[in-house]
Order: structure tokens, then C-alpha cells, then sequence
């Protein structure tokens, strides 16, 4: 690393978090001081001569470590996206006033909105500090791969799936089931660029099939989530051999993705009432996309960004009801989301988590019971809704932790960063890159855990990996 203590370096990332707190009686001044903040830390712990960075891979090659690629999304999603919410409450719509001159005055919500991203900057400084703490300075590595070539990697693809798909058919097994489907996955998008760089057609061949088919697969789900987290998984297995390329196609990618996507989920989504198929659905989606309905896109990926990709608003909601309207739950969502963990066929009785969790979103008011919503909070909230600020700081830190932690240790099982990070952690943790309620997380963390040692064990036993020390 470029320094071993990191205490300068964490002190230096509350000092955005300093700014938007004394700013907060000028709530405009104090959101875009939190805002900028997180900016601030993105440069920091990542592009700054400061930045405490592993230096056994040069950075370009280590993009799908934690304090690169889920800080960039937790903390992009958490905390960057709210921006177009905000100019939307101030009267922008796409940076065009809408207010045609009338004066725009603060109100309560106002305050609300800068509240919430001052606690989310704070979020965002606490889980880098998690990260810095424990990251290694050298990884031991305990295992490596038996055979030169890796053509292991399509046995390995084979077996998870296989093991997913005999766990799909029961139903209390779906937490092992996902883990392991994005694991063939991610060996597969591996496969890909590697037969590609090599012009090796089996791999390639083997590679783009499931990736493509998988890619096929997300685009007649009607969610934006699969299509995005496969362009992201694409793009960082690609980005160390072809790094100026991904950064110049970002921008337009991104732009596409925004400006496309939730017009045609929306209209793919006709699909889910069973009236027509989803291959029909996909096909009038590109009609609306084809016929240029620009009035019509606008509006609909208008209230994408400040409404559904930005989760703020919901924040805010939250934040008006605890404590004013109910006390803070204390312990009580921690107890349910530990009671989550016992699968469904050894506690028939077990309470239903999705049930459970979207209690606390009706009580609050941020959807109806009677609707299809599911809001479902994030980590930050639940954090919030938990302890109030104090929990958001140590939540947030001990969720950096615990992800540099199973990041680390997953490397240092399987061997180093390709099968251990970019493979087994950014798979079997996918659900971390974002986070979800409390309920749904410590499922992925603890099940996560334990999938991640089975995988370990099972290929020291077919001969994939060797020991090299204990």
C-alpha cells in the first residue's frame, strides 16, 4: 500500500461531513456541501496521491475490489442520484427551470432532503473508513489453481449451476440458489474476455453463449437491475485489457441506459399480467422506443430519476415519521432479520421477511398496503430507522468491514483476485453492491458466508485448488 496508516486519510473524509453539518441552516448550501462531499470522497480514496490503495496489481486491474466497485455504486446509488430529485423540488426539470420565474422558497421538505443527504454522506464516509481498517496489506494466499489453462473455469460454471439449480427446486433454498447461478455468470463473462483477448473460440464460444443467453434473459424480466448489473459485470472484465475504451464508451453507455430503459421495462412489464408474452412485450417496447415519442420518453424517465432511481424521497418519508410519529425500533429489525436466517425447511412457521420488512414501509406511509410496490428500504434507512444517526455511522462502518473482509478472505481462499474477488466475492456478494433492507441482507451475508466456504472446500476436494500452506 502507499501508507499504512490510513488515520489521516479517514480523518480527511469527514471533513465534507464537518462542512454540510454547519451549513445545515441554509439547507440548499448544506445539501449541495454533502453532495459535493461524497464526490470529495469518491477523488480521495481513489485517484488522490493520498489514496491507501493495494499495490500488488496495478489499479486498472483491481477495479472489482471493494473501495472500487461497491463503493462507486453504494455510494453513487445512495448518494448521487438524489441529485435530480433535488432539482426537481427546486423547480428543474432535465437543468430547465419549470417555474417559469416565480421565486422557489425552502420549506420543511427542504430540510428534509438536506437531512437525508447529510446522513448519507456521513453513510458514505463510515463505510470507506470499514474498508480502510481492515484492509490487508498483503493477502496470504492459502490456495491456487491446480491446472495452467482454465478450462476449470467451465467445470466450475457447470457444478454451480448444477447445485443451483437442484437448490431452486425448493423453496427455502433460494438464498443458496442466486449466489451460485451469479457465479457461472461471472465465470462465463471471465470465459468471454479471456476468448476473446486469446482468440481461444472455445472459451469464447462457451463464454458469450451464456452470457448473451443470461443478458437475453434479464431484458424479458422487466427489471432495470438485471440489464444494468450484466453491462457493469461486461464492462469490468473487460476494463483491464481495454481500459481507454470502457472509459470513452461510459458516458454514452450510461446516457442510453437512462434515457431507453425505463420506457421499454415499462412497457415489457405488460408481460407480468399474462395477456401477452414477453417476447411480445419486448417487441412493442422497441416500437415505442422506434417511434420516437420523445414527449413520452422524457416524461417517463423523468420520473425515473427522481422518483425510482434516487430513493431519497422515501428517505425523507422515513425520517418524518421516526421518531416523531414512532419511536427508534431499536433492536426490533435486527431480530427479525436474524430470524430470516433459519431456511424455511427447518421452520415451516417462519414469518414471511418480504411480509415482515414492508411492514415498517406502510407504517411509515411510503406505499400502500393494497398496491404492488415494493419498497423495500436500504441499509441506510434501516440503519436510521434503527438507531438514528449514531446507527447510521456504526452500521455503515461495520458494513465496510465486513465487505473488505469476505472480499480479502474470499481472495486469499481461491487463490488471488480473479477467482477469488472478480469471481466468488462480487458474486456470492452481489446483493452488497447496492445493499437491501436489513431483513434480505444479513441473509446474503451469513448465507454468502457460508456458500463461499462450501465452494472452498469442494474444490480442494476435486483437485481445482491446491494447498499451499496452512
Amino acid at each position: 500500500m502507499q501508507n499504512n496508516t490510513p488515520t489521516r486519510l479517514i480523518l480527511t473524509l469527514y471533513f465534507p461531513v464537518l462542512v454540510c453539518y454547519l451549513l445545515i441552516n441554509s439547507p440548499i448550501m448544506s445539501y449541495f456541501a454533502a453532495w459535493f462531499g461524497s464526490l470529495f470522497i469518491f477523488y480521495t480514496t481513489i485517484l488522490s496521491p493520498a489514496a491507501i490503495i493495494n499495490q500488488d496489481l496495478p489499479l486498472h486491474k483491481q477495479i472489482m475490489r471493494p473501495i472500487f466497485l461497491t463503493q462507486l455504486i453504494f455510494a453513487g446509488f445512495m448518494c448521487t442520484t438524489s441529485i435530480f430529485y433535488f432539482m426537481d423540488h427546486l423547480g428543474y426539470r432535465y437543468l430547465t427551470e419549470v417555474n417559469y420565474g416565480a421565486q422557489f422558497k425552502e420549506s420543511e421538505q427542504t430540510a428534509l432532503i438536506a437531512s437525508c443527504q447529510r446522513m448519507s454522506l456521513l453513510a458514505h464516509a463510515a463505510l470507506v473508513t470499514g474498508m480502510l481498517l481492515v484492509q490487508k496489506n498483503n493477502i496470504i494466499i492459502k490456495s491456487i489453481k491446480t491446472f495452467d489453462d482454465d478450462d476449470f473455469l467451465i467445470w466450475l460454471s457447470i457444478i454451480v449451476f448444477g447445485i443451483g439449480s437442484l437448490a431452486q427446486r425448493f423453496s427455502g433454498l433460494n438464498q443458496i440458489a442466486l449466489p451460485l447461478t451469479l457465479i457461472g455468470i461471472s465465470c462465463a463473462a471471465v470465459l468471454f474476455v479471456k476468448g476473446f483477448n486469446t482468440r481461444n473460440i472455445k472459451y469464447l464460444g462457451i463464454g458469450a453463449t451464456i452470457f448473451i443467453l443470461n443478458f437475453i434473459h434479464a431484458s424479458l424480466s422487466g427489471y432495470k437491475e438485471p440489464i444494468i448489473i450484466n453491462v457493469i459485470v461486461i464492462a469490468c472484465v473487460f476494463f483491464p485489457y481495454y481500459k481507454k475504451l470502457i472509459i470513452y464508451l461510459a458516458i454514452p453507455v450510461a446516457y442510453v441506459l437512462l434515457y431507453f430503459l425505463p420506457t421499454y421495462n415499462n412497457t415489457v412489464r405488460q408481460s407480468w399480467s399474462g395477456e401477452v408474452s414477453a417476447e411480445e412485450a419486448q417487441n412493442q417496447a422497441f416500437e415505442n422506443l422506434n417511434s420516437k415519442n420523445e414527449e413520452q420518453i422524457e416524461d417517463t424517465n423523468w420520473g425515473f430519476l427522481t422518483r425510482r432511481l434516487s430513493e431519497i424521497e422515501m428517505f425523507t418519508q422515513f425520517v418524518e415519521y421516526v421518531p416523531d410519529h414512532h419511536p427508534y425500533y431499536d433492536w426490533e429489525i435486527v431480530e427479525n432479520s436474524l430470524e430470516g436466517l433459519i431456511p424455511r425447511i427447518f421452520w415451516s412457521g417462519k414469518p414471511n421477511m418480504e411480509t415482515v420488512s414492508m411492514q415498517r414501509v406502510y407504517d411509515a406511509g411510503v406505499a400502500h398496503q393494497m398496491s404492488t410496490v415494493s419498497a423495500k428500504t436500504r441499509p441506510v434507512v434501516d440503519a436510521y430507522l434503527s438507531f438514528g444517526i449514531t446507527g447510521v455511522f456504526f452500521f455503515m462502518l461495520l458494513y465496510g468491514m465486513m465487505v473488505q473482509h469476505f472480499s480479502d478472505l474470499a481472495e486469499s481462499l481461491f487463490g488471488g483476485y480473479e477467482l477469488g474477488c472478480v469471481i466468488m466475492f462480487n458474486s456470492i456478494f452481489q446483493g452488497l453492491w447496492r445493499g437491501n433492507n436489513f431483513e434480505f441482507m444479513f441473509n446474503n451475508i451469513f448465507w454468502g458466508y457460508v456458500i463461499m466456504w462450501f465452494l472452498f472446500y469442494l474444490l480442494r476436494t476435486i483437485k481445482v485448488l491446491k494447498q499451499t500452506f496452512d
